[in-house]
């Protein structure tokens, strides 16, 4: 026990012996992967139904939308997988900027200006911050927010804590919104309810934020708390990348930590419903999984076999990712699209709505190549 202890803390994060210049490009590429169904893909792959229209588009035409409540779909994975790569891009920051100074004072500074960047845009692009109107703004309602907050948590727990207390407070985070679900009685409902209407989650968020919160099922106050253990899975799968274990062991660490994150997660479900919109603790953890899942599938590919042309495009993405995902939710490419290939919807059907969500994909995708040629990458 003491030599699993030990190897656990050998991971901390003030571990200085442990930067490294290498650079993790399947961490790039998974970013860019995730980023490339939010800024173009969903669309492009949907479109498919309306050409083809059989079991297999319809299919993959319902996977690529968010499942009402308690369903899960491929596209309920992006907004986790955001979450658990930010994770990961904590470790490597924080390691080299405490490597050129070791004040936590000055690494704190740099935190909380990504914060307040991170909130600000997530209500320019989801807040209605940008109509001015105070009756319109919604304070708490976007991924980048979610993101916000579990980067600040997954902060002081990796700067004021060993790794072995970081695993304890992330599996805490989970036990206590399992408890508040649980305990929380909602007026003219009682407690432990998981339906749209009667679960604390939800009513909470009402309490707190009133006028300024999203008109729709979803929880944001009490799911914080799980945005921070989203974020610190990402973390721990960041410590592993950086360790210096052979790549092969990495994977294999890597596959079978996601497999049982994701039975863990299936069986708490029974007591527990993974449900996206209210970001549960067995969602936590069933995400978590197919996270880890991913991340291994991409790192065996790309950092172990060395298979990375295939992945170009995923990697110019990732490396701009925040530009890439706050500029589709405030401009439409399809406009620009539009310019060239309106004239080609009387010719050919219904593969116009293909060709265009691929035109708006590419006209975003070609500046995003440009920026990565010219090393321009937009951080906050």
């Amino acid at each position: 026990m003491k030599n699993i202890f030990k190897e656990i803390n050998y991971f901390s994060i003030n571990d200085n012996n442990l930067v490294s210049g290498e650079r993790i490009l399947s961490v790039d590429a998974l970013r860019g992967f995730d980023m490339f169904w939010i800024i173009g893909g969903r669309h492009i792959f949907r479109s498919l139904d309306q050409i083809f229209n059989n079991a297999t588009t319809d299919f993959i035409k319902s996977e690529l939308q968010h499942a009402e409540w308690i369903e899960f779909n491929f596209y309920d994975l992006i907004m986790p997988l955001f979450l658990f790569l930010v994770g990961i891009s904590m470790v490597y920051s924080f390691r080299k900027r405490l490597s050129r100074e070791p004040s936590k004072s000055n690494l704190w500074k740099h935190i909380i200006v990504r914060f307040i960047w991170l909130w600000i845009l997530g209500m320019a692009v989801q807040g209605n911050l940008l109509t001015y109107d105070i009756n319109e703004i919604k304070f708490y309602s976007n991924t980048l927010q979610a993101i916000a907050i579990g980067y600040l948590i997954a902060a002081v727990f990796v700067l004021y804590t060993s790794v072995f207390f970081q695993v304890l407070l992330t599996i805490g985070l989970m036990l206590v919104y399992w408890l508040c679900l649980e305990i929380i009685p909602v007026p003219g409902f009682g407690t432990g309810l998981y339906t749209p209407e009667g679960n604390s989650a939800i009513y909470i968020n009402k309490i707190i934020l009133g006028n300024f919160r999203v008109d729709e099922n979803w929880s944001w106050i009490i799911s914080s708390l799980n945005f921070g253990a989203t974020t610190m899975l990402g973390v721990f799968a960041g410590y592993l990348l950086q360790s210096q274990k052979k790549p092969i062991s990495k994977f294999y660490y890597l596959l079978f930590s996601g497999i049982i994150m994701l039975i863990i997660g299936l069986i708490w479900d029974f007591w527990h419903p993974s449900i996206r919109r209210l970001w549960t603790s067995s969602m936590v953890l069933y995400t978590g999984g197919l996270c880890l899942l991913l991340l291994a599938l991409f790192y065996y590919i790309i950092d172990v076999l060395q298979y990375r042309k295939w992945s170009k495009m995923f990697i110019v993405i990732g490396s701009n990712a925040i530009a890439a995902y706050v500029s589709t939710h405030i401009f439409d490419f399809k406009l620009v699209a539009k310019v060239f290939v309106s004239g080609l919807e009387k010719y050919v059907g219904t593969w116009y709505p293909f060709i265009l969500s691929l035109g708006g994909f590419m006209v975003l995708y070609l500046i995003l190549k440009f920026m990565h040629k010219n090393k321009i990458f937009l951080k906050v």
